[in-house]
């Protein structure tokens, strides 16, 4: 695989559900992902990591704005065995639930706040990251029989992967820094809304709006400019299609998995583009 090292049956899955991970779009993807080597990979809205966790690459950046997201990562990779022991004291009842999703993370060690955030991952209503304008994670409990809370296999080989990628809380532009040729980056921002009220930034405090689409735009467009390989995701609408006019355009199919009312979950079609054929 360009740019990739290791064996599927030892690749990790994505430690965390998140809205609009990218396992189940792995099979249509591969067929666009370069075909050339690259000898680093930068993912700037890693969420999941459902992309970076199927290539393997060996050199990897991997960026998010959401601070509870990186610290977890950064402890999965530095720190595992002391999250797997905290993990383990976690339990699944409602009354419990409410105590940790009412801790402040501030007051945390890292260690800690990595805990109560796989644990509120795997334990919240459908698995759903979500926070209020105040930064405070607002979704009610799931009410799952049996969460895996503690998937350790799964946690170790995650921990292998991020060993070779450097881990960073910030805003995509970033990218920019790491700009040149024989450099892949894959950019999964959160979604231009297909409607008024299909609107979901709730991942961070701060909306991801029509003006950060727009510079997320220009910023593509520097990368390209400056030799990188670049693929984006989004949604299928005039707006994103306009906007990124003249570059390769394809569409894929996912199927909603997180939505409060069931009959809105189902197919969507959404746009892949790439600089790149």
């Amino acid at each position: 695989m360009p740019g990739g090292i290791g064996e599927p049956e030892l690749k990790p899955r994505p430690p965390i559900k998140w809205a609009g991970g990218k396992t189940q779009l792995i099979s249509q993807f591969k067929p666009l992902f370069p075909k050339v080597k690259y000898h680093l990979y930068v993912e700037p809205f890693v969420g999941g990591g459902a992309v970076f966790f199927h290539l393997l690459p060996i050199r990897a950046i991997l960026m998010d704005s959401n601070e509870e997201l990186i610290n977890f990562y950064l402890v999965v990779r530095d720190s595992l065995e002391d999250l797997l022991k905290d993990l383990k004291r976690h339990q699944n009842t409602p009354e419990y639930y409410y105590r940790i999703r009412a801790l402040d993370p501030e007051n945390l060690s890292p260690v800690e706040r990595a805990s109560r955030f796989l644990y509120l991952n795997k334990t919240a209503y459908n698995g759903l990251w979500r926070v209020n304008s105040q930064g405070r994670h607002n979704v009610p409990f799931g009410r799952y029989k049996n969460p895996k809370i503690v998937d350790e296999i799964n946690l170790r080989r995650v921990s292998l992967a991020l060993k070779r990628a450097e881990i960073f809380c910030s805003d995509f532009s970033l990218s920019l820094e790491y700009a040149s040729p024989g450099v892949f980056i894959y950019l999964d921002p959160p979604y231009y809304p297909l409607s008024e009220t299909a609107n979901f930034t709730g991942y961070t405090p701060a909306a991801f709006g029509v003006e950060d689409q727009l510079r997320l735009a220009a910023v593509f467009k520097e990368l390209d400019r400056k030799g990188c390989l670049v693929m984006l995701s989004n949604s299928d609408t005039p707006f994103i299609r306009q906007l990124y006019a003249g570059y390769d355009i394809r569409t894929v199919v996912a199927r909603r998995a997180i939505n409060c009312r069931g009959d809105r979950r189902g197919p969507v079609v959404e746009l892949v583009i790439r600089n790149y054929w």
